[in-house]
């Protein structure tokens, strides 16, 4: 008799079980400076029964790609102007915008060359021929490059010797690659580069404010499981594993 009990108990079960939903992936679109640490996430996330899919990128390169129609649940930029792109597409879902994370800007120089600043103005000598950042009309880290060294005098010193590039991570590939004797990047970066060391980490008093805001894709049609993984991105759990990899949190 229990044993036919638990048979129609189990047998109950079954179908509501098998006629659960499973959670459906999320497509993320972020900024390449991210990727270490976001996988890291995506992998305490997964535990929680989430799926989430990275698209890593340039910022504006993925505000462009976000306004011209490409899939995306969720956007987390380097900057909050990239973000601005995608809010004034209407494609920002209304109240989801958050701050996320903050970082700082370093220069590095190749391994095999080290070398540590006193202060900034080193960056000037003539030992530095070309000198790495991103695209300063485009890309965050390169606008935040610019912008410092405007604001310290330098950049009419280095305008000739800048070599633009498309992200902060391919602006650290050429130090690596020994194609530039420096570069100025974000200070996460540096800390996974293999032939990269820092010779410089900007003060974050003096330094650009460098924020990466998050938010929701209007058009996404996972709007909760969206929301359920921008929730953890701000969870203490995630917070510990952004510190690991040299981020502060914004929130």
């Amino acid at each position: 008799m229990l044993h036919r009990l638990l048979a129609l108990c189990v047998a109950a079960l079954l179908p509501a079980a098998q006629g659960v939903p499973p959670v459906k992936p999320i497509t993320v679109s972020a900024a390449v400076s991210l990727t270490d640490a976001l996988s890291a996430v995506a992998g305490a996330y997964a535990r929680t029964g989430g799926t989430v899919r990275f698209n890593f990128g340039a910022s504006n390169v993925l505000a462009r790609q976000i306004v011209n129609g490409a899939p995306a649940d969720v956007f987390i930029s380097a900057d909050e102007a990239q973000m601005d792109v995608v809010a004034a597409a209407g494609l920002v879902l209304d109240g989801s915008r958050v701050p996320l994370l903050r970082n700082q800007l370093a220069v590095a120089v190749p391994s095999d060359r080290p070398r540590t600043f006193h202060g900034i103005r080193e960056i000037a000598e003539p030992v530095f021929k070309r000198i790495a950042i991103g695209d300063p009309a485009a890309v965050p880290a390169g606008v935040y490059a610019k912008q410092y060294l405007e604001k310290e005098g330098l950049w009419t010193a280095v305008e000739s010797r800048i070599v633009p590039a498309g992200s902060a991570r391919a602006a650290l590939a050429a130090v690596e690659s020994g194609a530039v004797d420096a570069a100025i990047v974000y200070r996460t970066d540096v800390r996974v580069a293999l032939k990269a060391t820092v010779a410089w980490t900007v003060p974050a008093g003096s330094g650009p404010r460098i924020v990466y805001p998050a938010a929701i894709v209007k058009t996404t049609s996972v709007a909760s499981e969206a929301k359920r993984f921008v929730d953890f991105l701000r969870s203490s759990a995630a917070a510990q594993i952004f510190q690991r990899f040299g981020f502060a949190t914004a929130f």
